[in-house]
């Protein structure tokens, strides 16, 4: 079956290039007429007829035809000016001018409607990609629901409507869970796109669902449901094109596609951040269950040896049982303060109480702090300060707690090696720092542990393994994780370095900031 375009008008362009083609025919006829015989001249009408189909549509040309075979029969077939015809000899010429001509213009108009198909599908392909790389590169889609509202009201010149769900579908119709695209929907509109939405459904003529409606209610689709729903208006004398619907609705499910994977990229992302909640919550029930219970048996120990064998103890025995008691006491106290400080830096919106302080007092309060705890172990740090530091913009308690995490574990993981706590002055690019070193002549980090450590419940069992005692460390491996949550609470940084001679440096990088200018009455 032929397919025709039937609606096609030829602009005044097309128009005036056929008739210049007709005439120039017909001036050729008259201008050969005692020159060629009739069958020749009959050649002529029939080349302009097939020219002049390329501007016409195929009713127009097919009427060209005919006029021209009857001009022809007048001025050129014997008797000229009669339209009588010899049946048997020129008829028959007549009849095959007029056949061909009219199969020449169907076959024309079919060629340039085909041509018409592939350009108008080019270009619904061309915007069907243009949509795709819109949302793909856009991390809201909700946001790209204008570009989506532009093409459809363009394929129909007309009125469009977007109705785009939030969030989930709610189990009535809530106002407030959808946004709209377009002018204020009237009460029908609005229940006609709500039911849309909910039945996944197209409705509209063509779509098999409420053919009397003047509008298309086209469903926002992903894989499992719909994400909102689009209102199209047909124009009243435009009848149901179902390539149009189809290439609206695939559209619409490209957007709605879309919605569909962000909202499955957001729930598994709540599945993330559950399963590293729970974690998390496993890996702090772990550390108390471990690092609290021995101490605390250590204390009951000895607590329970000096109430019942009080009388049987010797001074030097309640002395060391009293001892065990408080270093015990201590070991729980940090580990406390540790947990505490991380879980109130890691929250949103903290506070530090900041102020210009010297990095001599906080390094002489860290000193006394260990000698007083370790007491003999203590003999091994060492403290070197650059001269002319300058003051240091920080919580004091904070900094002071930093360096006696990085003491402490100094002494328990480099045992018998020199401690020495170096603060210095370093610049990166047009930023200066100071920084705070803790450093050993120890086993040092392995390579896999020096990224990990920071974080928090990592214990460095591989650290444990190449102790020459081979003896576990207590640690819930809050200790360091505590450190870098101090030093980004600072604006700085925490890091370790392998020293080039063995041994480790954990280093704390704090910006260092101008101190504001002193007024003269202040002075």
């Amino acid at each position: 079956m032929l397919l025709i375009q039937p609606n096609r008008r030829p602009s005044w362009q097309d128009l005036a290039l056929a008739a210049a083609v007709w005439g120039l025919a017909w001036a050729l006829m008259l201008g050969l007429d005692a020159r060629l015989g009739l069958v020749n001249l009959a050649l002529l009408p029939v080349l302009a007829a097939a020219l002049a189909s390329i501007w016409l549509p195929a009713w127009a040309s097919m009427l060209a035809s005919l006029l021209a075979v009857l001009a022809f029969n007048w001025a050129f077939v014997p008797p000229r000016g009669s339209f009588a015809v010899d049946v048997p000899q020129h008829g028959l010429l007549l009849l095959s001018m007029l056949a061909l001509n009219w199969i020449t213009a169907v076959l024309m108009a079919r060629l340039s409607w085909q041509a018409a198909q592939a350009q108008l599908h080019a270009r619904r392909a061309e915007q069907l990609r243009a949509f795709s790389e819109a949302l793909r590169d856009s991390p809201e889609p909700l946001a790209q629901a204008p570009l989506l509202h532009e093409a459809l009201a363009g394929l129909l010149d007309d009125a469009v409507l977007l109705m785009l769900l939030k969030d989930r579908l709610p189990a009535v119709n809530e106002p407030a869970a959808v946004q709209w695209q377009g002018a204020a929907p009237d009460a029908d509109q609005r229940a006609g796109l709500w039911a849309c939405l909910r039945q996944g459904s197209a409705f509209g003529p063509g779509t098999g669902r409420h053919e009397e409606l003047q509008a298309w209610y086209l469903p926002l689709r992903g894989r499992r449901a719909s994400h909102g729903a689009a209102w199209l208006r047909l124009p009243g004398n435009t009848a149901p094109d179902a390539q149009l619907r189809a290439h609206a609705q695939s559209l619409c499910d490209q957007l709605g596609l879309a919605l569909e994977r962000q909202a499955t990229e957001q729930a598994a992302q709540r599945a993330r951040d559950e399963a590293s909640g729970q974690a998390m919550r496993n890996a702090l029930l772990a550390a108390i269950s471990h690092d609290y219970r021995t101490p605390l048996a250590s204390i009951m120990g000895a607590a329970s040896s000096l109430l019942d064998q009080d009388a049987r103890l010797s001074p030097a025995q309640r002395e060391r049982l009293a001892a065990t008691i408080v270093d015990e006491t201590e070991a729980l106290s940090r580990l406390t303060d540790n947990g505490l400080q991380l879980a109130r830096l890691d929250a949103p919106g903290v506070v530090l109480r900041m102020d210009w302080e010297s990095a001599e007092e906080i390094v002489g309060a860290v000193l006394q702090r260990v000698r007083r705890r370790r007491g003999e172990a203590a003999r091994r740090v060492r403290a070197r300060l650059e001269p002319d530091l300058p003051l240091l913009r920080c919580d004091a308690l904070l900094l002071t707690q930093l360096l006696d995490n990085l003491v402490d574990n100094a002494l328990k993981y480099a045992p018998g090696s020199a401690i020495e706590l170096l603060v210095r002055c370093a610049s990166e690019g047009e930023q200066s720092f100071m920084v705070l070193a803790v450093r050993d002549r120890g086993p040092g980090v392995a390579p896999a542990w020096r990224e990990r450590i920071f974080n928090v419940f990592q214990r460095g069992v591989e650290l444990n393994r190449e102790r020459p005692d081979g003896e576990e460390r207590r640690g819930a491996g809050v200790g360091l994780a505590a450190c870098r949550a101090i030093a980004l609470a600072h604006g700085g940084r925490m890091s370790y370095r392998a020293r080039s001679h063995g041994g480790a440096s954990f280093e704390c990088w704090l910006p260092l900031v101008a101190p504001p200018l002193m007024k003269d009455d202040e002075a």
